[in-house]
């Protein structure tokens, strides 16, 4: 190939990666990767013997194919919205990137891909899972941001089912010790969103969404929120030592990351100031993964 031949395949090369990204970016990346993880955590506490690595992987595979589908879809139907915030008006779609019907294609192949998927690879009620997870996600909780403050709480139940999902890979059932993964990750989503929601919440009101903070510009009921989820976290987050499936230092380990994750809620309720929420919000993405990797390294 000549020089020539190489300069004029070089814009189109890197044509094809900016393209490839603004679908990548379409997934939600970041929090389609913290499914992932949570998912992972479900598969391997519910691991009693030797880890069944194919099947870990396809069951990864198949989350990240589901919630990604879901970041592809709640992006379709909120275009209009995202492009009236500061924060979303340079996602794909808003940007002029994809177009709104590649965007709509997009997510229902790769969402509906991976609930089959992980139906055929994984086993059947992992599948149902992850159809439940697609279908509350885009069809209740994405509607429900513009009719009441109660979506968050909704938003919620397919947030939290990643987990549980790793946990029926496994043992083909839903038990007790899945159920406390999924009360988990309900509890610590509803401070972290919510501090998030306060954070951003002239934008929400731009875009026309009816937001808890939008509606609450105190912040009183934000804040005592904020904190009867954090204070619910602690005593739940502790549940697994007593089922028996994690140890004694993870039961400390767990004691420490929810005291910290309350206090820092308490903090935000008496002072109810944005660079407070943003420490609890960043707190609260320490607080998941080292929950869990304590939890991991504690099983029993």
């Amino acid at each position: 190939m000549s020089e020539t031949e190489g300069t004029i395949l070089q814009p189109s090369a890197v044509r094809r990666m900016a393209r490839f990204g603004d679908f990548v970016e379409l997934t939600k990346p970041r929090l389609t990767m913290l499914s992932v993880l949570t998912t992972l955590a479900g598969f391997y506490m519910a691991t009693t013997g030797e880890l069944a690595l194919m099947l870990l992987v396809h069951t990864l595979i198949g989350t990240f194919l589901v919630g990604g589908g879901c970041g592809a879809l709640n992006m379709f139907v909120e275009r209009e919205h995202d492009a009236r915030m500061r924060r979303t008006m340079t996602r794909p779609i808003p940007a002029g990137k994809v177009t709104p019907t590649e965007a709509l294609l997009f997510g229902l192949a790769i969402a509906i891909g991976g609930v089959i998927y992980l139906a055929i690879a994984v086993n059947m009620l992992t599948g149902v899972l992850a159809a439940v997870t697609v279908i509350s996600y885009v069809t209740l909780y994405t509607p429900m941001k513009r009719v009441s403050t109660l979506n968050t709480v909704v938003g919620g139940i397919p947030g939290a089912l990643p987990p549980v999902m790793g946990w029926a890979a496994v043992k083909g059932e839903i038990g007790p010790e899945a159920l406390v993964l999924f009360c988990i990750l309900f509890c610590w989503q509803m401070p972290h969103f919510l501090a998030l929601a306060w954070m951003y919440r002239n934008d929400y009101e731009r875009a026309g969404y009816r937001m808890l903070t939008v509606v609450d510009p105190e912040g009183g009921s934000t804040s005592r929120q904020i904190l009867v989820y954090t204070a619910a976290l602690l005593p739940i987050s502790l549940i697994p030592t007593l089922q028996g499936i994690a140890g004694t230092f993870y039961f400390f380990g767990a004691l420490a990351l929810g005291l910290a994750f309350l206090v820092l809620g308490v903090w935000l309720a008496f002072t109810r100031k944005n660079r407070h929420a943003k420490y609890l919000f960043y707190y609260s993405l320490l607080y998941l993964p080292l929950l869990l990797l304590v939890m991991a390294l504690d099983r029993r």
